[in-house]
């Protein structure tokens, strides 16, 4: 007899119960109490069967579906353990392991472009310093999408800073030495208010001065500038370097072995079973289409307005970002060949008041057709400014 035989008494046992829990008579849990009891139940009468009869439910079993696979992502999955594993950063790996072998930390300033394992790098020292045991009461991270204003400062992070720990030798694979850490990850993007103020400033100076025998802050930024001179001149400062375009494709193709996709030269990807193309990894990624770039591009060039307010009204009508429209129009801009310095600095000049607006909420429509005008003014040698008669 198979397992499906036996649905039909339990969803009894199940529907027997249901009322007295509904009923209230039964206290809180004890409905998956009995659920775990009706399966065992059925687990010992399986079990009771004889061997030829259990022989068949394992056939059986064996032709199921499989078990689906882990669903953590992969940034996780492949992310490096140790501070050792982090690639195509020799000089940071280098001073960072002999700072691990004495388990003794500076406040710290991780720096560079995004991606290049400033963040993994800040993990892997806290995972090797204190472990799966100790690493919850030993570690605090606070990102970008926390709030991180002088209230968290002055709470959060001070409460935690003062908390005592055990300076007593732990005998173990971890050092766990007697200090915590602090990761402020995306330093960089605190709130304006929390950044600019003198009064964050003062806390967290204040805070890492007190607190420093038991507590080390780890920052972690894209642009080292951002970060006010009083907490910078406090930290062991460390640059991430750019990575290699070689470098990022080793370990894709590495993961794609483990993964067991297929990775063709343009980098569309065949997974279980499905075909992906290069233009549906671009429609995902959110970057704009190359084609929708340089029409946009080309209708300024002719010096037609209304066919570049069309250009401007396809763009926002699909969806896409100006942000990264005028991204990749700087690109293209930049790279023209048939054009002057001096006209790719008038329509550069404007490009960054009109990246300033949008950062400030500005109308997208407006500023992209502010854009457009300005192409059309540099490219035919128009004035910046016009002047009328009255």
């Amino acid at each position: 007899m198979c397992y499906a035989l036996q649905i039909g008494p339990f969803i009894r046992f199940i529907a027997h119960l249901r009322p007295r829990v509904i009923s209230g008579k039964r206290q809180k849990g004890n409905f998956s109490f009995a659920l775990q009891a009706a399966t065992w139940k059925l687990f010992t009468r399986s079990r009771a069967k004889p061997s030829t009869e259990l022989g068949s439910e394992r056939s059986e079993e064996k032709t199921m579906a499989p078990v689906l696979q882990s669903s953590q992502p992969w940034v996780e999955k492949y992310r490096p353990k140790q501070v050792k594993d982090v690639a195509h950063q020799d000089e940071v790996v280098r001073v960072l392991t002999n700072t691990l072998e004495t388990s003794s930390c500076p406040h710290m300033l991780f720096y560079g472009p995004p991606g290049t394992g400033k963040t993994t790098t800040a993990l892997a020292i806290a995972h090797q310093l204190f472990g799966p045991e100790h690493y919850k009461s030993r570690v605090l991270e606070l990102n970008a999408s926390d709030d991180r204003g002088i209230n968290v400062v002055r709470t959060k992070i001070k409460d935690f800073a003062a908390v005592a720990v055990d300076t007593r030798p732990h005998h173990g694979n971890y050092p766990c030495p007697p200090f915590k850490i602090i990761i402020l990850d995306e330093a960089d993007s605190m709130t304006e208010d929390a950044q600019a103020s003198s009064l964050l400033q003062n806390a967290l100076r204040r805070t890492m001065e007190t607190y420093s025998k038991v507590t080390r802050f780890f920052f972690i930024c894209n642009y080292i500038s951002r970060i006010i001179e009083p907490l910078a001149s406090r930290c062991a400062k460390f640059r991430f370097k750019p990575l290699s375009e070689e470098i990022m494709s080793s370990r894709i193709l590495h993961i794609c072995k483990e993964e067991g996709i297929y990775l063709d030269d343009e980098g569309a990807a065949r997974l279980y079973g499905s075909s992906i193309s290069s233009n549906d990894l671009i429609n995902v990624s959110g970057v704009v289409p190359q084609s929708v770039v340089e029409s946009f591009f080309a209708a300024c060039k002719s010096g037609n307005f209304d066919k570049a307010n069309k250009e401007v009204n396809n763009v926002i009508s699909d969806g896409y970002p100006v942000s990264q429209m005028v991204s990749q129009l700087f690109d293209v801009v930049v790279e023209a060949d048939d054009i002057s310095d001096e006209q790719k600095a008038r329509i550069c000049k404007n490009m960054g008041s009109v990246d300033k607006c949008l950062v400030d909420g500005a109308d997208e429509y407006l500023q992209l057709l502010d854009i457009a005008s300005n192409i059309i003014k540099a490219l035919h040698n128009m004035p910046e400014e016009f002047t009328y008669e009255c």
